[in-house]
């Protein structure tokens, strides 16, 4: 139920929040989504669970299309985002009432996925970073090629290669088509 009122508000804050120097963020620029760690985000031990942090990845990414506008883009042509890899290294705690912010920003795209790299920072602190290997899916069946969601997006103003350890870590963690 968190995750569906979180979902709400940002949907509210991206409706109200004032475009950046008079336009939107591009698909390629970096957004911070604020957070505040509620009661129900808590373990036992009273730190957040790590599966909320991959619940929150989800509300970062949808921050960035939405503000982007892409998100309406995707919409428009039958698409939808899914992850395909992710991987997430904790380095502090969060606590119950503490702020702070979710960054997420492309890394790069290849000929198979969109890679994102989303970190949680409180008072300029990394509290944890993910890398996300996301691919885009037709409501009518199959995979969208990158080249067609690049097209989609429009042109990047930077880099769009992917760096060498996220196509190591691509690879080490890709499953074969044929494993059981």
């Amino acid at each position: 139920m968190n995750l569906y009122f979180r979902l709400f508000l940002l949907r509210l804050r991206v409706r109200l929040r004032p475009r950046l120097g008079g336009g939107r963020p591009s698909l390629w620029d970096e957004v911070r989504t604020p957070f505040r760690v509620t009661l129900t985000d808590l373990d036992p031990l009273r730190h957040v669970n790590n599966g909320k942090y991959l619940s929150m990845l989800d509300l970062g990414r949808l921050d960035l299309m939405l503000r982007s506008g892409f998100w309406g883009a995707i919409a428009e042509h039958g698409w939808y985002p899914v992850v395909s890899a992710q991987t997430i290294t904790y380095k502090r705690s969060l606590t119950l009432g503490q702020r702070f912010e979710l960054v997420t920003r492309v890394l790069g795209v290849d000929d198979r996925a969109v890679y994102l790299e989303q970190t949680f920072v409180r008072r300029g602190a990394v509290v944890a970073r993910a890398v996300v290997q996301g691919r885009f899916l037709r409501t009518a069946g199959g995979t969208v090629p990158p080249s067609e969601l690049l097209e989609a997006a429009g042109a990047a103003d930077r880099d769009l290669t992917v760096p060498d350890w996220v196509h190591d870590w691509a690879g080490a963690t890709r499953i074969s088509s044929t494993a059981a």
